[in-house]
């Protein structure tokens, strides 16, 4: 599965984004596939949960970089990113 999931700014952290394009359910899940080394950001193992996307980042999940995943979408100042602001 792979989705476009637009963003309100040019770039959004990791974790937060993991959340946005429902590839895990909350923060707390998103801290534990980061650090077990099961997200890749653009075919590589991504470490840091504060890491910025900016647009065109594919993020996938899995072992490998084969898993579901989402690409960061062009900026759209209307999306919802989750953030109460």
């Amino acid at each position: 599965m792979s989705s476009d999931v637009p963003i309100r700014d040019d770039s959004i952290r990791l974790g937060q984004f993991l959340k946005l394009a429902n590839l895990v359910e909350d923060g707390a899940e998103a801290k534990a596939v980061i650090a077990d080394g099961q997200v890749h950001v653009n075919g590589e193992v991504e470490l840091r949960r504060g890491r910025q996307l900016a647009i065109g980042d594919r993020v996938t999940l899995g072992a490998d970089s084969h898993g579901p995943g989402a690409t960061v979408a062009a900026y759209d100042p209307d999306a919802d990113d989750g953030l109460p602001w």
